[in-house]
This record gives structure tokens, sequence and C-alpha cells, in this order.
């Protein structure tokens, strides 16, 4: 299990105006990207690599 004791846990910027419903991410950590459900802060995070978190994010965007 990795330490997100010192995660600095970020919004997007499109997640504004949708009843605080979005996720969000730290990226400051050594190695990995951690991400959380914005509604559940203490529950479970999923871990990616620096890599594999870009492709994620890449394939998420609408074209």
């Amino acid at each position: 299990m990795v330490d997100l004791t010192d995660a600095s846990w970020r919004k997007s910027t499109r997640s504004a105006g949708n009843g605080g419903e979005c996720v969000e991410y730290a990226d400051n950590l050594p190695g990995i990207v951690a991400v959380r459900d914005s509604k559940d802060p203490h529950g479970p995070a999923l871990t990616f690599t620096p890599a594999a978190w870009v492709r994620f994010v890449r394939g998420t965007h609408r074209h």
C-alpha cells in the first residue's frame, strides 16, 4: 500500500459547477499519481505511474 500522507490533492478546473461530484488527484509524490473520489477523501485511492496517468488523461479528453 502506498503512503499518501503527503499527497497534495487538487480538483480539475473542469469539475466546477457539477455539485461537487468529481475526482481529485495528487501528482506531487515521487513516481506516482494518486486519484480519489472527492466525496470520500478517506476512502480508497487509485495510483498510476506518471506515464500511465498521462495516457489515461489523454484517453478521456473529449474531442
